[in-house]
């Protein structure tokens, strides 16, 4: 049988010259140009389809699916419900009810290019996208459309995932809707703080006016408020003011660079427009606002959770609020203030404010506060705000940092005559040996050992304890106590004669550190929270930590007891207390009477709690504080005697 020929294979066709014919060595790996530009044509073009695909894909969510909120329950440390704060404070207006100025105001802070964008910023959706991968920071940079998407349609979670949706649904609305519609719903959604969502609830809370009729210079100060309330709103202290009139000013200036607000307009608005005090809801009234203050900067503090996230509502907070050590707490200054002082007969006792916290030692749990007579009447929590001169409360800690650096230091030493610090207490001097025999050797005395001085409060001890022992040894034990590094004074000669501004509840939990061995913790307020059943995370119970040796802590607050008792004894209303048996466990702190401040604190520790107690005046609308001088009369020490009488009477209520 003959053989079939054997036809040669042919070539196989590649349909792509890749690695590249007729090239050697690297040359075959190199794509043409003309591969080059096929592949990024193809890229594009997927990219395109994709993109064409998502959009299609993306719905706008139905309007205000997010708007029917819930209460946000506090409940007390038994589990009882404290208050439900659930009152969205919004009201809609239209663009004719809104001044041009706050239009032109919130583009030239916000958005500048509003009306000629597509509703979306790439490039700050860029930036955020990088940062949140890199693990950084969330950032902004959106457009008001975006903002109003964000506002309107999404959660407020701070995802990748949240961009990608407000980047699709911004494309599609800017083409839906109008401009001036998005603006609208843009303002009437925002978020300016105290509570107040949009602008009409906004020009009410802070101006007492209804938004139309606003004036420029009052929009520039609520356009300020748009990149933060909590940081932004005047009330909230020295830098949040500083803040708002920096941002006021620029927001001005802006509008006259966009050619919004003429250079002559501009020239009349110099001074700041300052907002009304801010009152909170009746519901907060009495010291139930100044709880949930306290509670929800924890929060904000330990969840990451915004002000405005706060007020959308939904959460269940449990505390570690006391409800009967509140009332007590309450009772307490009320009683004092109403027998010892006269503000309608004495003018010295007008403007008094009174805050107070009490402290767990063993854990910092913050069990009650007492901030001002009434959160809807004054904003400022008197428990929590830093401002109010610590004095002579604060020489503890300069004894405990010097009984911490050791060298022979100790509660027996003390300073001669010419001014040297003599360690280890009474000892003998060199022995002198006159004709005719020696003698036994004198004893070198000191003349004020610091157990005493911390006793009676001698500032000429202390100014040269802190010099001697360094201020930053001084700054760093109270630092370790508890104290805001922010609240301390800057390193003097007056630093530890209390200089230094802390909070009741941080000199509260500061001083727990004596009573409790060392040991002191994180004030905490929340013991745990949820959303829809489900746990926020964040709220374990902080672990204690070391802030000095036990027997550094012991010797102090040993002698803290002597102060106490001493000071009991001093103020006659209270004799009987002396030696009733009454307090125990007690030891304390206070501020003299010879102390040049504005400011009367006493802390002391009596029934398993640590209570700090401050007293100061303060007129509306005055940042400084008035002074003390004459505050209940000729005998109270510059009211020194009436944080002591309210620490009494709270202690030994039942």
């Amino acid at each position: 049988m003959a053989r079939r020929p054997i036809r040669p294979k042919r070539p196989r066709v590649r349909r792509v010259d890749y690695p590249r014919r007729g090239r050697t060595n690297w040359l075959r790996w190199a794509p043409s140009w003309r591969q080059v530009l096929s592949a990024a044509l193809l890229g594009l073009t997927a990219l395109a389809g994709l993109f064409a695909a998502v959009y299609a894909s993306v719905d706008i969510p139905d309007e205000n699916a997010e708007a029917s909120r819930q209460g946000t329950v506090y409940y007390w440390a038994d589990g009882s419900q404290l208050v439900s704060v659930g009152a969205v404070n919004r009201q809609n207006v239209t663009l004719a009810d809104i001044p041009d100025s706050m239009e032109h105001a919130v583009i030239a802070a916000e958005n500048e290019t509003f009306y000629s964008d597509a509703g979306v910023s790439v490039k700050g959706i860029a930036r955020a996208a990088v940062s949140m991968v890199e693990g950084g920071e969330t950032q902004g940079g959106s457009t008001i459309t975006q903002q109003y998407v964000k506002n309107t349609y999404l959660s407020q979670e701070q995802s990748a995932k949240r961009k990608f949706k407000e980047f699709f649904i911004s494309l599609k609305l800017s083409n839906k809707q109008s401009k001036a519609e998005i603006l609208q719903g843009y303002l009437n959604t925002s978020w300016f703080g105290r509570g107040a969502y949009g602008i009409q609830a906004a020009a009410v809370t802070y101006y007492g006016i209804p938004a139309k009729n606003l004036d420029p210079s009052q929009t520039a100060m609520l356009a300020s408020l748009l990149k933060g309330a909590e940081e932004y709103d005047p009330s909230g202290g020295k830098g949040n003011h500083q803040r708002a009139v920096d941002r006021w000013e620029w927001i001005l200036d802006r509008q006259v660079e966009n050619g919004m607000m003429t250079k002559a307009e501009r020239a009349t608005y110099k001074k700041f427009p300052e907002p009304r005090d801010a009152v909170k809801p009746t519901s907060l009234g009495g010291q139930t606002g100044y709880l949930v203050d306290i509670a929800n900067k924890y929060i904000k503090k330990r969840s990451g959770l915004t002000a405005k996230d706060l007020a959308r509502g939904g959460y269940r907070v449990h505390t570690t609020f006391e409800k009967d050590r509140v009332q007590q707490l309450e009772r307490a200054v009320r009683s004092v203030r109403r027998h010892d002082l006269a503000p309608k007969k004495r003018p010295a006792d007008k403007y008094v404010e009174v805050g107070a916290a009490s402290v767990r030692p063993e854990d910092g749990a913050v069990v009650a506060v007492y901030g001002g007579a009434d959160a809807t009447t004054r904003f400022a929590n008197n428990a929590d705000t830093a401002g109010v001169p610590v004095g002579s409360a604060f020489k503890p800690f300069v004894l405990a940092a010097a009984l911490q650096k050791g060298g022979g230091i100790t509660l027996d030493s003390g300073y001669s005559s010419t001014g040297r610090l003599i360690t280890g207490g009474p000892r003998p001097a060199t022995p002198t040996t006159p004709s005719g025999g020696g003698v036994l050797p004198v004893p070198v005395l000191v003349p004020t050992t610091l157990r005493d001085a911390l006793i009676r409060s001698a500032n000429l001890t202390f100014e040269r304890l802190g010099k001697d022992i360094g201020l930053k040894k001084v700054k760093e034990m109270a630092v370790a106590a508890g104290l805001h590094e922010e609240s301390l004074a800057r390193l003097d000669k007056s630093f530890p004669l209390g200089t230094s501004t802390p909070s009741a509840v941080r000199m509260a939990d500061a001083y727990s550190a004596f009573s409790n061995g060392g040991m002191r913790a994180e004030p905490y307020s929340v013991t745990g929270m949820t959303r829809d059943g489900e746990a926020i995370e964040g709220f374990g119970k902080p672990e204690p930590q070391r802030a000095m040796d036990t027997s550094v802590a012991n010797d102090v607050k040993d002698t803290l007891g002597i102060a106490a008792w001493t000071s009991l004894a001093q103020d006659k209303k209270f004799d009987a207390f002396a030696g009733s048996g009454n307090l125990d466990d007690l030891s304390a702190g206070a501020t003299d009477g010879d102390d040049r401040m504005k400011s009367a604190w006493f802390i002391g520790h009596a029934k398993g709690l640590t209570t700090a107690v401050t007293m100061f005046r303060n007129k509306p609308g005055t940042p400084q504080l008035l002074g003390m001088q004459g505050v209940g009369g000729d005998d109270s020490e510059r009211g020194n005697v009436f944080p002591l009488r309210i620490w009494t009477a709270y202690a030994t209520a039942k």
